[in-house]
């Protein structure tokens, strides 16, 4: 099987991540994984090789849109573009004529991977050729097609097999390209326009009852319906609705909340209760997303302590039973107290005997 190694899963971030959500999530991760806080570990040290290479993409402009355009592929399209115009080809566009790739066809995309149509005139080695430049040592020559070096099904495998493995689809010379899942507009040179893409932010309270947006597109504007349970880097689909027939498909981002912090399809929150409270137990108020609900705290609850509220988190995106709530307890004790509280204290603690909590 071919390797394709994804940036912005490499760092932990989704794709429509700023600038400063890279640099955070490089720094922390080139902390956590640095060689010298692991000697001798290779795994450890090609980790932070592959963390090192994804920030170099990420975080240059230029670099970043060509990846975004053309994936894995990028440097590659690239050095192909140049050759193509030192060659002297009539344009610099390697898949036109006196290209390098003359006879292959590219989706055309404003954002997301490149994906290619092979024409063949049944020569195998061409078709080799073209992976050795694209994708290194992915695929070598079979009897009519390749084979996967490394992994996938033993054997050789036909040319429609192997460039379905690594998501390029296959055709013969003159026809049509295909469209890619989800549907798509076939474009004047044969290739498929791909989906447009867009982003919304949303409240971590429409992401749990659902929302609406309006999108604007190239001047035209689309509400978009935003299911319950959606979460950072979830897509919405419109088929067919964008400019060109092209789909519309927009990317959600949820902003942090103030109260609570998500971890899938549970929440976390923290709690004050009061000095009474911790020490005498009682029914306290915890707001949820849902609305108010009564906890009953035990007698004696410490500071730190975590509860678990069941079916209080998010919905699920897919359906089924919806997230806990995890309420963590945080004791405020009283302050500037007065002589007389200080004096009706004493006795209390001395009858409380609490032991050394630092022994």
């Amino acid at each position: 099987m071919v390797d394709v190694r994804d940036y912005y899963q490499t760092l932990g971030v989704p794709r429509a991540a700023s600038a400063a959500e890279i640099k955070k999530a490089f720094r922390k991760l080139a902390r956590e994984h640095h060689p010298d806080k692991k000697p001798g570990d290779k795994a450890a040290e090609q980790r932070f090789k592959d963390i090192n290479e994804a920030n170099a993409v990420l975080s240059d402009p230029d670099k970043r849109a060509k990846y975004d355009r053309f994936g894995k592929d990028w440097e590659a399209y690239a050095r192909a573009g140049a050759s193509a115009g030192r060659s002297g080809g009539r344009a610099a566009d390697p898949f036109g004529p006196g290209g390098p790739f003359e006879g292959y066809t590219t989706y055309a995309s404003p954002g997301g991977n490149v994906r290619y149509e092979f024409h063949t005139t049944g020569d195998a080695g061409q078709f080799s050729d073209f992976f050795r430049m694209m994708f290194g040592e992915a695929a070598e020559p079979g009897r009519s097609g390749g084979a996967f070096r490394g992994g996938g099904r033993a054997g050789t495998s036909s040319i429609d097999d192997l460039l379905a493995g690594i998501g390029v689809n296959a055709g013969s010379r003159g026809s049509r390209a295909r469209p890619p899942a989800g549907g798509g507009r076939p474009s004047a040179s044969g290739g498929v326009f791909l989906p447009i893409e867009a982003t919304a932010e949303v409240s971590l309270e429409e992401a749990f009852h659902g929302t609406t947006r309006i999108v604007e597109i190239e001047g035209k504007r689309f509400e978009v319906t935003i299911p319950r349970g959606v979460d950072s880097g979830s897509r919405v689909r419109l088929s067919g609705k964008g400019p060109d027939g092209r789909d519309l498909v927009v990317v959600i981002r949820v902003q942090p909340h103030r109260a609570f912090t998500r971890r899938g399809a549970d929440l976390e929150r923290e709690l004050p209760i009061s000095l009474r409270e911790a020490l005498l137990g009682g029914e306290v108020p915890v707001a949820t997303l849902k609305g108010r609900v009564l906890l009953t705290l035990p007698a004696g609850t410490q500071n730190g302590k975590s509860f678990r509220l069941t079916g209080q988190g998010m919905p699920r995106l897919k359906g089924g039973e919806p997230g806990d709530l995890y309420v963590r307890i945080r004791v405020v004790l009283p302050t500037h107290l007065s002589d007389e509280a200080k004096a009706a204290a004493e006795p209390f603690l001395d009858l409380a005997r609490q032991p050394d909590p630092r022994a």
